[in-house]
């Protein structure tokens, strides 16, 4: 309906409202637009809508689906973590809902299958015995879920471990090898999808550049719907290109896991080597890394099913080509007419550059003058700003020729003609291209003109409107230098924010108004001056000292002889002092 009512063909006014005859014409518009298979604009349209709603990048895809995985388990785990056995036959239960979430988390082999049973069995015991439930049931509930990580990504690196030494695994899938025989089949599949592509539209354009330059050959083609099959066919070589680059990037990440995987894998080898006890924090690491090899495995083959089902499914949009144009009526057609290749044409004007002193308001961008020249986003699907509107054709634009920045929007052309001509008045030839776009609805995101036409954005685009390409940064040699302070200081030290201290400067200068000051002088006063002097009245102190001393003196020792008497009646006494002197002591 919208892409009707833009067609300025249909002479619908978008900006008032619809009355009911407008409205029963509209309808049958509509209804004529959607019956005409032989279209290929409704081909294109419909090719959009489909990729629009069914395409989404790496990480989107494997974020959805690491998702419903977990919705998936979400019951399981439940009755894992909510469960609390009191006797050995609960034990037992709850530890065979443990074995079911190791056997479903990975996608290793059937929940049916006995001997894959036993063997997650016998993979999980070595690591977390049944005598360890009593330990586990006292978790709480978020450790449990974590632990059940743990157990399944040790589990799993067992059971591959095993897988390689030939002793189990036999129901686990070799997904290195399915991978490398799969990618080189779909990247193949791919390419003769885009080689088919590159020559219709090589062979379409070669067409509709002969039907402009020779007015018989315009009769004898216009009742061809030309323009709208090259449309079609440039839209299927956009969206098989995304595809092959997904492609080309899940090659090289499996040809990195690959490398990975096997280096684990002899590590671990080493460490084992026939023992009969190991250190799990040797062991325990090698055997998560190997499960998160593995899970990588298991998402390339995912991305890989769905890329091959949308290049499938985006083929069924291009069969009207053959409808069309079968191959002997676009032969005929071709008598006469040279086909050349986007990279013929390019080559041709490899010579060619703009010459930027030719426009004064215009700037331009070159490889060796501007930073991420491969990153830039450019308009259009990076064809010719210039053809587009004028001729109504899809030419492969040119960079080294020039790219014109207008409005921080960047513009590439075929010819250096072509980006003179557009450079000129480019808001002329960018509304020629909206007007183009209005007549072939197709063109809205083919051309990625989603910032002209806002309400009709894709989905896809709408939802990363956020994401931003990087910007050009245009390179050049330049010095400045910058006085400290150029401009004198211009503090007002007076200045108060302050009301109330401005109030009371205001009273003070209003009092002082009013004071005199006075001074008198007299005979006594006269050469005179008052002194006075401030002195620090005495302090009594005291001091008080005791000594103690001793000295040692000689000891007297006297003795007295003849006291008793004797055969003499007169007493003779003789006195002997024995004391020694004070300095022989």
């Amino acid at each position: 309906v919208k892409a009707v009512g833009l067609d300025p063909r249909n002479d619908f006014n978008v900006d008032q409202i619809l009355t009911k005859p407008d409205a029963q014409n509209l309808i049958q518009l509509c209804v004529t637009r959607l019956l005409d298979t032989a279209n290929p604009s409704l081909s294109t349209i419909k090719m959009q809508v489909y990729f629009d709603m069914n395409y989404a990048n790496r990480a989107e895809l494997l974020s959805e689906q690491h998702r419903l995985l977990e919705g998936r388990l979400a019951p399981v785990v439940r009755d894992i973590t909510d469960s609390h056995p009191r006797v050995q036959e609960e034990m037992e239960n709850v530890y065979q809902k443990i074995v079911s979430y190791m056997l479903l988390s990975s996608g290793l082999g059937s929940p049916t299958d006995i001997e894959v049973v036993r063997e997650v069995t016998a993979a999980l015991q070595s690591v977390f015995p049944q005598t360890e439930m009593i330990t586990f049931i006292s978790l709480s509930k978020k450790n449990k879920e974590q632990q059940l990580k743990n157990l399944a990504m040790l589990v799993t690196g067992i059971r591959l471990y095993n897988k390689e030494c030939r002793r189990g695994g036999s129901s686990i899938d070799d997904l290195p090898a399915i991978l490398n025989e799969a990618i080189p089949s779909a990247t193949r599949t791919v390419d003769e999808g885009l080689n088919t592509c590159h020559t219709l539209a090589h062979r379409y354009t070669a067409l509709l550049e002969s039907m402009q330059e020779d007015q018989h050959r315009y009769t004898q083609l216009s009742s061809f719907k030309l323009k709208e099959a090259l449309f079609n066919v440039r839209q299927y070589e956009a969206f098989l290109c995304i595809l092959l680059s997904d492609a080309i990037t899940s090659a090289q990440e499996v040809e990195k896991m690959n490398v990975r995987f096997a280096a684990t894998m002899e590590q671990l080898k080493n460490t084992v080597q026939n023992k009969v006890s190991i250190d799990t924090k040797e062991v325990f690491p090698l055997f998560v890394a190997l499960s998160n090899l593995w899970t990588g495995f298991q998402d390339e083959i995912l991305l890989l099913s769905f890329l091959t089902n949308i290049a499938n499914n985006l083929q069924q949009f291009s069969e009207i080509q053959s409808q069309l144009f079968p191959e002997e009526v676009l032969t005929s057609l071709l008598e006469g007419v040279t086909v050349k290749s986007d990279e013929e044409r390019i080559r041709e004007t490899m010579g060619t550059r703009v010459n930027v002193s030719d426009f004064k308001n215009q700037e331009w961008l070159f490889p060796e003058t501007t930073d991420n020249f491969d990153q830039l986003l450019i308009q259009y699907h990076g064809f010719c700003a210039h053809a587009i509107g004028v001729k109504g054709l899809t030419l492969p634009g040119n960079p080294t020729i020039g790219i014109l920045k207008h409005k921080e929007r960047c513009y590439v052309f075929s010819s250096k003609e072509a980006a003179y001509i557009f450079a000129q008045d480019p808001d002329k030839f960018i509304q020629l291209n909206v007007e183009k776009a209005r007549e072939h609805a197709e063109l809205i995101q083919l051309l990625e003109l989603r910032h002209q036409f806002e309400y009709l954005a894709p989905y896809a685009q709408a939802r990363n409107a956020g994401k931003c390409f990087m910007k050009p940064t245009t390179k050049c040699d330049s010095s400045t230098q910058t006085d400290t302070h150029i401009l004198p200081p211009t503090i007002v030290t007076s200045y108060e924010w302050n009301e109330w201290e401005l109030r009371r400067k205001a009273i003070k200068l209003a009092n002082l108004r009013r004071k005199l000051t006075r001074a008198m002088q007299t005979d006594l006063s006269h050469m005179r001056r008052e002194n006075s002097t401030q002195v620090y009245l005495p302090k009594d102190v005291s001091t008080q000292t005791k000594r103690d001393n001793s000295s040692s003196v000689p000891r007297p020792q006297i003795f007295l002889e003849g006291l008793r008497g004797g055969s003499s009646p007169t007493t003779h006494m003789v006195k002997v002092d024995l004391t020694r002197a004070v300095d022989e002591t």
